[in-house]
């Protein structure tokens, strides 16, 4: 691929990008969004108005999905589709199941399962796939996706490198396509109230930023193991180099883990992409950053600190640690060293305080009364969760929470930690023309794809 086109975008795409983001950013900030339930949607939906879906990958993420937009009655599952036999006869079982109870006497249906993605992708009465397979898939499935008119719900990290990332960008944008990522604390209450504090400049300016979930893998070489009778191995891999199969990339059946392949650089990149993706959203929206990005990037042990650390243009620090480190860094006032920073969240220390937010369903602040002083203003305020905001904005054609734009570059944030990670050096980053000011570290944003898979 050419130095232009990987290079991101051009000119005018940039600048549409920008004003994009810009004309749009207070519903980023705070959506304010009517469930179905709301519009009157929350009983039964004639056939004709529901939203036709399909899911690719029902693995522990894909069921996840599967079952909770079950619920919706709004929705009608066509179709799942999984390489693992197991794993496709048991998402058959649950939209039979579910649509046995669900579904009125009478009301047509029905449910088929498929191996290959293409199959799925195909067929002309599906509205909208859910793509849950590992990184390696995503933005192929993406591509294929949108060039066939499917909306997309799409599972974090978006991509397995910078290249495809953007081309899903491009791809999402051209064909007009409603997209959302599954970054799914977008929608979630305490991490609205924490960025917008944040964002409202309560902390005054904000110095330093702590997230959690440090580290990423290399290339792991495993004994080839006889392939499970029922498993398309070939097909699994996909886009990526063929390696041999080994239980510890997909124990084959019902899945004994979220991501046991993010061990191997292949398909991967451990924490930074499966886990710590979720806390550089967060970053991202807080610091007014969608559409943009850190400047430099240090990998552990090079550069002034011992860990992980971005550097955005308005001079905040983005440290990747389990904690607050005394020892290289000031502790702030009301912090104990002790404690760890949420799971997938962030601790914002600005001038005049600090948040901390995160998955344990709770904000604390210091001063302890301005997450208090917040209260009142958010009661009232309705915020529909991330799958109905999907569904919702298909109806539309509306922009989502955490759209292609927005969702692929936090995923760029992490494979820029994980490239300072594998070349060791610092380095500069410019996030408008998607380029390093480093040769190696440029060449390593984006991979060849196995025949016959392609990003156009």
């Amino acid at each position: 691929m050419s130095e232009r086109r990987i290079s991101g975008f051009r000119h005018a795409d940039r600048v549409s990008r920008r004003r994009f983001l810009q004309k749009s950013a207070a519903g980023v900030l705070a959506p304010t969004i009517v469930s179905a339930t709301a519009l009157g949607r929350g009983g039964a939906v004639a056939a004709s108005e529901r939203i036709t879906l399909g899911f690719i990958g029902v693995g522990a993420m894909g069921s996840g999905h599967l079952n909770w937009m079950l619920r919706f009655p709004e929705t009608q599952v066509l179709a799942v589709c999984d390489v693992d036999r197991w794993r496709r006869e048991h998402g058959l079982r649950m939209v039979r199941q579910a649509y046995a109870v669900s579904r009125p006497e009478g009301d047509p249906w029905s449910c088929e399962a498929y191996r290959d993605l293409r199959d799925l992708i195909q067929r002309d009465d599906i509205d909208g796939v859910v793509i849950s397979p590992g990184d390696r898939w995503h933005a192929v499935a993406t591509v294929e996706a949108a060039k066939a008119g499917k909306d997309i719900y799409c599972e974090k990290p978006t991509s397995l490198t910078i290249e495809e990332a953007l081309a899903m960008m491009r791809v999402v944008q051209r064909y007009g396509r409603v997209f959302q990522t599954g970054l799914q604390q977008r929608s979630t209450p305490e991490f609205v109230r924490a960025c917008r504090l944040v964002q409202e400049g309560r902390l005054g300016k904000i110095h330093y930023v702590y997230v959690g979930h440090p580290g990423t893998c290399d290339y792991l070489n495993l004994p080839a193991e006889p392939v499970p009778d029922g498993l398309d191995w070939d097909l699994w891999l996909g886009p990526v180099p063929w390696r041999p199969y080994n239980s510890r990339f997909h124990p084959y059946g019902k899945p004994a883990g979220v991501v046991p392949w993010h061990i191997c650089r292949t398909f991967g990149a451990s924490n930074l992409t499966s886990n710590t993706v979720h806390a550089f959203d967060v970053v991202q929206w807080a610091l007014g950053a969608d559409g943009s990005g850190p400047v430099s990037v240090s990998p552990p042990g090079v550069g002034e600190f011992p860990m992980l650390t971005y550097r955005y243009a308005s001079g905040e620090l983005l440290h990747v640690d389990w904690r607050v480190n005394p020892r290289v860094h000031p502790v702030p006032e009301g912090w104990s060293p002790d404690t760890s920073i949420q799971p997938f969240g962030a601790l914002f220390v600005g001038e005049d305080g600090w948040i901390h937010v995160g998955r344990q369903g709770f904000l604390e602040s210091h001063p302890a009364d301005l997450v208090a002083e917040t209260e009142q203003a958010e009661r009232g305020r309705v915020l529909a969760n991330h799958h109905q905001n999907w569904l919702d904005c298909i109806r539309s054609r509306e922009r989502t929470v955490c759209d292609a734009l927005v969702g692929c570059g936090s995923s760029i944030v992490s494979h820029v930690g994980c490239i300072a990670h594998w070349t060791g050096r610092e380095l500069r980053w410019d996030p408008e023309r998607a380029e390093f000011d480093d040769s190696l570290a440029n060449r390593m944003r984006s991979r060849p794809l196995r025949e016959p898979w392609r990003l156009v």
